[in-house]
């Protein structure tokens, strides 16, 4: 290699170092150019013309790029012994930094491939049920403490058992900075193995003020949704020590809950007359009940031995009860109401200052949100309008146009 340097250069051996390590670095900058440029520049072609998907991954994690850097610092590590009269001290640190630096290149490129794997298993419908990346980001951290005792028992020409048997003593204080990874860790493993949570569940954690879909499930944190289009990060850990609500039941059952009430005016309940009760005998969806209810009175009167003239002595057929059993029907007959395996009733709660609630609880059969809403908003948009011909009023607390009919009316008096 002398020989293609001025002889001046020859004469001054600090100078002919540095001039050797120039035309060192430039072959390895040539070789690694070579190996950047057509190298991987060759692979991604054959990638692309490739039917798989998972060599795609390899190139989109840059794992060749990667190992781009492996034959250049080969390079120097053998070709520093070619460089003559060359200070053993500076040879040998120079071959240690090149060492460190293929270390730190193959521990990257494990990354690489991890993230790799990381993606075509995200590809895969099982990983909903159980996402591998919070396991993949721990050996990640495994490997970055490896890389780093190794690099540096390199760099200071140490045996790297020198560090581990150091750690001992640092226990508590690896205790200290790794303590939330730790806790993530305990709670990735107990939410696979539970199956608490998947990617894609509907999550609902008011005190964290989350509420949407499960996007990402990590080692650290868990990522959420919401249907306000936000993105809430969670500790992975907060899953395991707080509640949380999980909807993925109510994705699986088929079905969806519907539970509101309607008030009514209580002052509007009363018996019904027997025009009453003959019209709704010819209702559809409540002929039988009065067919049954009047055979179950009658016999009841019958058996009693009441007084039919005295209204108290008598049961009678209400107009609160009469719209219960309508409602009743008009859900079994509802094309998006599950009429069976699933509870369906209407039924009344305790009255109180806004009137009495009469509670709808079925479940329809499209789980869709807007769909669901749209389901539930019909059914209460015809109960609400076939109340008044029950004679029943809906409950609603008074508003200004109220109060200026009773002024009207007041005036007029």
């Amino acid at each position: 290699m002398e020989r293609w340097l001025p002889q001046w250069v020859q004469d001054n051996p600090p100078l002919s170092d540095l001039a050797h390590l120039g035309v060192l670095l430039a072959v390895a900058f040539a070789v690694y150019w070579i190996v950047r440029v057509w190298l991987v520049w060759g692979i991604r072609r054959l990638v692309a013309r490739s039917k798989a998907t998972w060599d795609d991954a390899l190139v989109d994690a840059k794992l060749f790029a990667r190992l781009a850097h492996i034959p250049p610092a080969l390079v120097i590590y053998h070709g520093i012994e070619w460089i003559p009269n060359l200070n053993d001290g500076l040879a040998s640190l120079i071959q240690r930094v090149a060492v460190s630096l293929i270390v730190v290149v193959a521990s990257t490129s494990l990354v690489a491939f991890l993230t790799a794997v990381n993606g075509v298993y995200e590809s895969n419908p099982e990983y909903r049920r159980r996402p591998i990346k919070a396991y993949i980001q721990l050996v990640k951290i495994a490997i970055a403490v490896v890389t780093t005792i190794i690099v540096v028992s390199l760099l200071m020409d140490r045996s790297p058992w020198i560090f581990l048997s150091g750690l001992g003593a640092m226990t508590a204080v690896l205790l200290l900075v790794f303590r939330d990874t730790i806790l993530s860790l305990v709670a990735s493993i107990q939410i696979a193995t539970n199956e608490m949570i998947h990617v894609g569940d509907w999550v609902e954690m008011p005190q964290a003020g989350v509420d949407g879909d499960v996007i990402e499930v990590a080692l650290h944190t868990v990522k959420v949704q919401n249907w306000d289009k936000t993105i809430s990060t969670i500790p992975t850990h907060k899953f395991i020590d707080e509640s949380f609500k999980n909807w993925r039941g109510m994705s699986l059952s088929g079905g969806r809950r519907i539970k509101r009430s309607v008030c009514i005016d209580i002052r509007s309940v009363r018996f019904l007359t027997a025009e009453e009760i003959e019209k709704f005998g010819r209702w559809a969806l409540l002929a039988d009940y009065i067919a049954e209810k009047k055979a179950e009175l009658e016999r009841y009167d019958a058996e009693s031995g009441g007084d039919a003239r005295v209204e108290a002595d008598i049961r009678r057929l209400t107009n609160i009860g009469t719209l219960r059993a309508y409602i009743v029907g008009y859900l079994r007959n509802h094309p998006k109401i599950h009429e069976r395996d699933y509870t369906l009733m209407v039924r009344q709660l305790a009255p109180g200052p806004q009137g009495l609630p009469l509670e709808l609880y079925c479940f329809s059969n499209d789980q869709e949100w807007t769909n669901y809403e749209a389901i539930q908003s019909d059914v209460f948009d015809h109960i609400l309008a076939i109340v008044p011909e029950f004679g029943l009023r809906v409950f609603q607390s008074p508003t200004g146009h109220d109060v200026a009919d009773l002024v009207s009316a007041a005036k007029l008096d």
